[in-house]
């Protein structure tokens, strides 16, 4: 049995069409956001349909379906032939077995979108459309239109597309915060070159962080991995990604990316992001970005075309019982603030090094998500109202936001913590990656698995020989050195390993 667990977005190469169904009548006034765009629509338009404990979700289904799009998406450059070489041709030869072709030039991906206008504004994942040459949109009467990217988000993973068209279907968005531990949900996207499919389940947990944008976000671009590897040091960054998800059991397959997850009323409440699997395919467990959250980052976007945040100016971490011990601090519920940011908001506001957060706006503080979304909700000047534990005795502070110019690096960079993995202890051997290989896939950088010793750490966990890894822990590797340099420390003491798969699909083990 695999002990491991894969995050992986769930974007696809390949697709089909969608259905059709039932319209809106076309309202765009200018200057409101969208959720106020869409209150006038459904004011002339309700939708009838079961109650939020229905257990028949046919009409929800009907009424969701025809404003859930097909995004395809290509991507110029041409592809090599696959050269000779050992790491090469293990590759070829793993990701042969039964599965689909390796991708050519140019390369096609799979995605899925939900319109929020009739006059053509939609909702997806920035995986979905990033770096994308082109992209077009099956609308559900089997037009095939090409849209423009409006803003992209990776910190949220979130992207607004137009297409111009007019009295195009369109998806209720609904209020996430009212959403419930057991409610039943539909899933609405594109799954496995499928046409428009729906599946059902409940919502398992609320406000769920997997560290799947946070490790994107650690990625380092060529530049910054030339001087990691001329110094050994990696750059400081402060980690802005959000993550706040509902978790659903509600079957989401590489395809649903960017798809609608919504009630039984057929509201939308979230966006299909990411699922956690063994096999890179649905195992009953999918993630979903709450559209309160994504409600401020599009409207951004349409204003601005790109997302005016909002920073405290605090690094920390999530306390529980082992992190209070290691800390040597008698809570083990709240965020210790670990590092206060030059010049931030948090500064400003007499928050210190060693505070432990323990409300926001009078609601108590679990784990991060419980205090980023509600940031990621806000603007550079708005005001929070924090309550911290100092001393021992609690205090309220009302900090300013600041925007992301104020915002610099702390002034010590984090060691990490110690993850224990050797190359020794993985059991395996690493040889760079062809240039022909990474040029198919679009990888920068990469090592192929070339060996496996029985019995180590890899082979109890099943990882194959041929496998293409492009980075340990945030860090690119090219060599078996790299990962070796890569392996002692991170963030949280685990080990990720990430990579592109043979069709292109980004994956990540942590252990």
């Amino acid at each position: 049995m695999k002990k491991i667990g894969l995050i992986a977005l769930a974007a696809l190469f390949g697709g089909a069409a969608a259905l059709g169904g039932y319209k809106l009548l076309e309202h765009n006034p200018g200057g409101q956001t969208f959720a106020e765009q869409q209150k006038v629509l459904f004011a002339n338009n309700p939708v009838k349909i079961s109650s939020t404990g229905a257990v028949d979700f046919v009409q929800a289904a009907a009424a969701v379906s025809p404003g859930v799009v097909h995004i395809k998406t290509t991507y110029g450059g041409k592809s090599s032939e696959q050269a000779g070489g050992s790491p090469a041709d293990m590759f070829e030869e793993f990701f042969g077995r039964g599965g689909r072709s390796m991708p050519r030039a140019p390369r096609a991906a799979s995605g899925s979108g939900v319109i929020l206008t009739p006059d053509g504004y939609i909702v997806t994942n920035n995986h979905v459309v990033e770096n994308a040459d082109k992209i077009e949109v099956i609308l559900s009467d089997r037009r095939k239109v090409v849209a423009k990217v409006i803003g992209t988000d990776p910190n949220t993973d979130l992207a607004l597309i137009k297409v111009e068209e007019t009295g195009l279907p369109v998806v209720k968005m609904g209020n996430s915060d009212n959403v419930q531990i057991g409610e039943w949900v539909l899933a609405v996207g594109f799954p496995l070159d499928l046409q428009t499919t729906v599946t059902a389940g409940i919502v398992s947990a609320k406000a769920r962080s997997i560290g799947i944008l946070g490790r994107q976000q650690n990625q380092l671009t060529e530049q910054e991995y030339e001087e990691y590897r001329r110094t050994g040091k990696a750059p400081q960054r402060v980690n802005s990604s959000i993550e706040s998800f509902i978790q659903t059991d509600a079957a989401i397959n590489p395809g649903n990316s960017g798809g609608a997850l919504v009630n039984a009323n057929g509201e939308l409440i979230g966006i299909n992001a990411a699922i956690a699997s063994q096999t890179g395919t649905n195992e009953g467990y999918g993630f979903a970005i709450p559209v309160n959250l994504a409600k401020k980052i599009l409207d951004d976007f349409r204003k601005y075309g790109t997302v005016k945040r909002g920073y405290i100016g605090v690094s920390f971490v999530p306390l529980d019982a082992d992190v209070a011990e290691s800390l040597k601090v008698k809570d083990i519920n709240g965020l210790y603030v670990k590092e206060v940011v030059a010049n931030g908001g948090g500064a400003a506001a007499g928050i210190k090094e060693g505070d432990i957060i323990k409300k926001v706006e009078g609601m108590p503080i679990y784990d991060s998500p419980d205090l980023q979304e509600k940031i990621g909700r806000m603007s550079p000047g708005d005001k929070i109202n924090l309550t911290i534990l100092r001393d021992g005795a609690l205090k309220d502070i009302s900090v300013t936001l600041k925007g992301e110019s104020s915002v610099t690096a702390p002034k010590t960079a984090a060691s990490g913590k110690a993850t224990g993995a050797t190359i020794a202890k993985l059991g395996a051997g690493f040889a760079p990656a062809p240039a022909q290989l990474k040029a198919k896939l679009g990888a920068k950088s990469g090592v192929v698995v070339t060996a496996i010793e029985p019995g180590k750490l890899f082979d109890s966990l099943e990882i194959p020989k041929g496998l293409l890894i492009t980075a340990v822990n945030g860090k690119p590797v090219n060599s078996a050195k790299d990962v070796e340099a890569a392996l002692p420390y991170s963030k949280n003491g685990m080990t990720t390993i990430t990579g592109v798969g043979a069709d292109g699909q980004n994956y990540s083990f942590t252990f």
